[in-house]
Formats: C-alpha cells, structure tokens, sequence
C-alpha cells in the first residue's frame, strides 16, 4: 500500500495495529523465533511479545533491531521516517523536535538511528554502464587563501550511474590515488566514465573507457560527455544543508551520505516507506555513546 501522510494517519492510530503492520513486514510467513526459527510461537498478550516453544526466548517484534529500547510510541518512528522519505532536502532534529514533541537529544538520536538504517550494503553490485564521477567539498567556510579545497571542508565523492544508482562517501583527499581507488573499487571495468577536467581523473583512462568535459573553458555537454547528472546530485545535498541541517559534523558526514543516498535512489518508488521501516526491521540496534563518541 502507499503511504500519504493522511493514510498513515488513519492506519496507524494505534500500538497494536503498529505491531500487527511490523510483525508483516518482518515475518511475512509467520513468527520465527530469532533464536533457534522455530515456528512453534506463543503469545503473550497482556506484555505484548511472544514466547518461543522450542527454546523459551521471548520477544517482540522491535528487539535486536534499531527500535530497540525506544521509548516513543511506534507511530512517533513511522512518522520521523515518513518526513525523513518525504522531504526531498531532509529535515532537521529541531524541526523533527517540534513536530513529534520531543526533546531534541531524542529528535537527533532518532534522526541517526534511522539513518543507521539507510547504510549501503556493502557488498552491492558494481556500478556500470556510463557512471558519472564527482568531488567535491562539503561544510566548513570558504577559504579565500586557497580558493579550492579549503581544509575546513570535508572532501566526498560521488558516483551516479545513469539511470541507476548513485554512491556518495566521504574521502581523505582528492588526490589521484584515492580517486582511482574509489573508482575500481565500485565502477565495473567495461563501464564509461565522465567528469570534468580535474587532472586527478587523467589515470582513468588507463582502466576505463573515459570521456571529460572542460567545465574552466565553459564546457558542460559534449553530445554523450557530461556530469550533470552527478553535479545537480550534489547540488541537492548542498541544499539540504543550506536549507535543513545549516551545519554537519564531519564525523557524522557519511551517516547524512547514506541518508540522502537512499532517498535519492528511491525517489520514484512509491513504497519507500515501507522498505525503509524493513531496513529499521533488520538494522542492529544503535547506542547513543555510539553517536557520542569522539571521532578517531
């Protein structure tokens, strides 16, 4: 079923028919037990959770997962993932604390908690087909000195395949090494490659058929030469800031990566909602001294 903000409205006013829709999307041919898989389940009405008959493990539908110990109420969850899908530029854990009513320590650690959820699986197939190459920097101020680069700002790449996916992470430098390694690290080797000018990319040819566009001589499109597709991605992302977070922390860059990733990527499929409370389903649980934690 897709979901409108009115609809999930009207189908989740309640716990129990919020459990009844997870116990669907986690169990779809009946309770498991997490432990052992037997089939064999008793419920425990009056604590809401279930009883396994093999081995007497309890539990419930949320435990393990990225829900666990949380103490919203489930429709509070299905809401902040509802805004987090619908908001093409994101939101931000201020907005997301006045319009659940919560403290904003609770809004930021649900905010993460449900980008948690978002991490790419790391073994996912290759890009290929023409894929669209891009750094770029992001945060920080500009730095007038160096004109490009400045070292307040965190260096990310992006990789758009077209009309497929598109990757994005945080990189150590721009430099030619990191490039390339990113590249044959997620780009197939009978892939097309296009970017700009940038002489970090002049190796790529060596691997990969590749094609270049002059963005200093005014160069955008070249009949099939072009990395629009890539640049009005991360032309997104920077509005997101702008308009949403105003500032990210470094260290939690590649968690916002992995969020704009999976709505970009789902943009047009109307289920997204769903899928995402499937990956909260089967994420592991995320600590707040986790969040917390000084960057190594």
């Amino acid at each position: 079923m897709e979901i409108n903000l009115i609809s999930l409205i009207e189908q989740f006013r309640n716990e129990e028919k919020d459990r009844k829709y997870l116990e669907g999307l986690k169990w779809p041919d009946g309770v498991k037990c997490p432990r052992c898989e037997s089939e064999k389940i008793s419920h425990i009405k009056k604590y809401q959770r279930y009883e396994c008959d093999a081995c007497r493990y309890q539990f419930t539908v949320t435990a393990g997962s990225i829900f666990h110990d949380s103490h919203l109420p489930l429709w509070k969850w299905f809401l902040a993932v509802y805004l987090m899908m619908e908001s093409k530029k994101s939101i931000s854990a201020n907005q997301m604390k006045r319009m659940l009513s919560v403290s904003y320590k609770t809004a930021w650690y649900l905010c993460h908690r449900i980008r948690k959820a978002m991490e790419e699986v790391k073994d996912s197939p290759k890009l290929c087909g023409t894929v669209e190459v891009d750094e770029t920097y992001i945060g920080g101020k500009y730095d007038e000195r160096r004109k490009r680069g400045p070292y307040d700002k965190q260096a990310v790449m992006g990789l758009l395949e077209r009309n497929g996916r598109f990757e994005a992470k945080t990189i150590p430098t721009n430099g030619r090494k990191i490039l390339m390694g990113v590249i044959n690290d997620r780009v197939s080797k009978d892939a097309t490659i296009m970017t700009d000018e940038y002489a970090g990319y002049k190796a790529v040819g060596k691997e990969y058929r590749h094609e270049t566009v002059n963005h200093s001589k005014g160069e955008y499109v070249r009949g099939n030469a072009y990395t629009n597709g890539v640049e009005s991605a991360w032309s997104l992302f920077n509005r997101s800031i702008v308009g949403s977070y105003h500032h990210i922390d470094t260290k939690h860059m590649d968690a916002y990566l992995d969020e704009f990733e999976w709505r970009f990527n789902g943009r047009e499929n109307p289920f997204l909602f769903r899928d995402t409370l499937i990956r909260l389903l089967n994420a592991p649980k995320m600590e707040f001294k986790e969040l917390i934690a000084k960057a190594c």
